[in-house]
């Protein structure tokens, strides 16, 4: 069993062309015995975004502090605190930070995925 406060972890800043701001911490993974899944937590600072991507696994995300919205198949839904997000696995997608605190998501993939 593992317990920690996700803050425990220490944060990997990561950065492309299309991902700025972010950073990410893997707080339940491989190194932990996770057979199954991979729990990550971004956070996304003012004006920061995720990559614009797409991958062959489907991810669930639970946004638990801020605002932003999320870029889908060339759709833009807002987000906020206590939203939910299913992305299927072959979509693009990116999360932005749309306010002035960061937003911190929670992300979960298929274990096997590079998990940051």
């Amino acid at each position: 069993m593992k317990v920690i406060h996700y803050k425990e972890v220490e944060p990997k800043y990561y950065e492309t062309e299309t991902a700025k701001n972010a950073w990410g911490r893997v707080v339940i993974g491989q190194a932990d015995g996770a057979k199954n899944f991979c729990m990550r937590v971004f956070e996304l600072h003012e004006n920061g975004s995720s990559d614009f991507h797409q991958h062959d696994w489907e991810h669930e995300v639970f946004v638990h502090s801020g605002h932003g919205a999320v870029l889908i198949n060339g759709d833009t839904v807002e987000l906020g605190p206590g939203s939910v997000v299913f992305i299927p696995s072959g979509q693009e997608h990116q999360l932005k930070n749309t306010g002035k605190e960061p937003l911190v998501f929670v992300c979960v993939i298929p274990s096997g995925a590079p998990e940051l």
